[in-house]
């Protein structure tokens, strides 16, 4: 077993030329897959991350449902009704398994402090509990009081991106900014998170507390309006959604034969649409890198053959000296397989480099797993026992005075 180690190494070795030609198929083969599927992972964990920051055991009561690929049949949810206060202080007052709630309230509105300005800055206005629902952090300054929430202060959190645009690096803890023409004083600022692959980020929001925009803004204009339900510890998404349907059911006085006029959403949906994305998405990647594997795979075996041939008095000289037949098969499966594993770490190489390149270039995150380097090293030595097995049985059938005599 080691002696035919030996010869293939040295068989590598010696056809620099064959060897390089050798592992192009085999390269652009797991290059295609693990590129696929680096990418894969990257958006995957990316969105993934996202989802998770909606929370968990989390519901949203909305008047449009979500909802992942197909048609979608909008004529039926356009009329209905935006969630309420009401709705929301019905459902504090009757439900048994909500933790916490919180209302909100998504607004577009001119940002300002001295000559600094953004357009259209996302303004939230929130209820107490939002930061009992939804996972954040803040990197200095602090949430809001139960005073400041209840009394509707001009008090405001904001991202890290509003930060840097409106105080060009200074603190702007304390000082005062301008939202619907009114003074607001920042109390926090968001810890930067970057966006997510949805387009959205803590780092672009300004945060108020919901009874504060109340006083400028009449909600029945508002379009988009959310209450956010956390259930208690123990309590599953589908028990929680039975008792909310109820609540909401009675409170808006909907009969027994009738659809709901109000959506509850989950985080599930959205995993579930994207999980079959991905599955998409991989089968696509084996096709892809399985046509150039399966090139690659044709290529080692075509010269398999011709390094037999080229080799054919070798192998009658060994045979003839005592090797047995699993010596001269094992010793070009190994060469097989070693070509193969050799074009595969080239291929990973490429997709590391190519990441990196990503990552200083984009400031996008792309980074090859131990699970992709793992299947690439694992693909590239099965393609080549495959490839190499034929050419390698066929050595090991030689007759040896006929192998000496072909060769001479």
């Amino acid at each position: 077993m080691h002696e035919s180690l030996v010869f293939a190494f040295q068989a590598i070795i010696v056809n620099k030329v064959r060897t390089i030609l050798s592992l192009l198929g085999i390269t652009i083969g797991i290059f295609s897959i693990i590129s696929i599927f680096t990418i894969f992972d990257s958006m995957e964990n990316s969105i993934r991350k996202s989802i998770d920051s909606l929370g968990d055991n989390v519901l949203f009561i909305q008047k449009w449902p979500w909802a992942m690929g197909g048609d979608y049949p909008w004529w039926k949810y356009i009329n209905r009704p935006e969630p309420t206060l009401r709705d929301i202080r019905e459902i504090e007052k009757r439900s048994q398994l909500a933790e916490a709630t919180s209302y909100m309230v998504n607004l577009s509105k001119m940002v300002k402090f001295k000559n600094n300005y953004i357009e259209n800055a996302t303004v939230f206005g929130v209820s107490h509990d939002y930061d009992k629902i939804i996972t954040f952090e803040i990197a200095s300054g602090r949430y809001f009081s139960p005073v400041e929430s209840v009394g509707g202060k001009n008090v405001a959190i904001i991202g890290s991106s509003v930060s840097e645009n409106l105080f060009a690096g200074s603190d702007p803890v304390g000082k005062r900014i301008k939202v619907f023409g009114r003074l607001v004083e920042v109390i926090g600022v968001f810890k930067k998170e970057g966006e997510d692959m949805f387009g959205n980020s803590s780092d672009n929001i300004v945060l108020l507390p919901l009874n504060y925009i109340r006083n400028l803004v009449n909600m029945r204009d508002i379009e988009g309006l959310t209450i956010m339900i956390k259930g208690k510890p123990g309590i599953s998404n589908d028990q929680l959604k039975d008792e909310l349907t109820g609540i909401m059911r009675s409170v808006r006085s909907i009969r027994p034969a009738e659809e709901n006029d109000f959506a509850i959403n989950e985080k599930s949906i959205i995993t579930q649409g994207f999980d079959q994305l991905f599955q998409v998405i991989a089968t696509v990647g084996w096709i892809i890198g399985g046509f150039s594997l399966l090139v690659g795979g044709f290529g080692i075996a075509n010269i398999m053959f011709v390094s037999v041939r080229e080799r054919t008095n070798i192998i009658g000289i060994q045979k003839a000296i005592g090797a047995k037949n699993y010596f001269v098969m094992f010793q070009f499966l190994f060469e097989a397989i070693f070509l193969s594993i050799i074009g595969g770490i080239f291929g990973l190489l490429i997709v590391f480099l190519l990441g990196l390149l990503i990552y200083f270039a984009f400031d996008m995150e792309l980074l090859l797993s131990i699970k992709n380097i793992l299947l690439g090293v694992f693909v590239s030595a099965f393609i080549g026992l495959l490839s190499g097995i034929i050419p390698a049985y066929t050595a090991s059938r030689l007759d040896p005075v006929e192998a000496m005599r072909t060769g001479m």
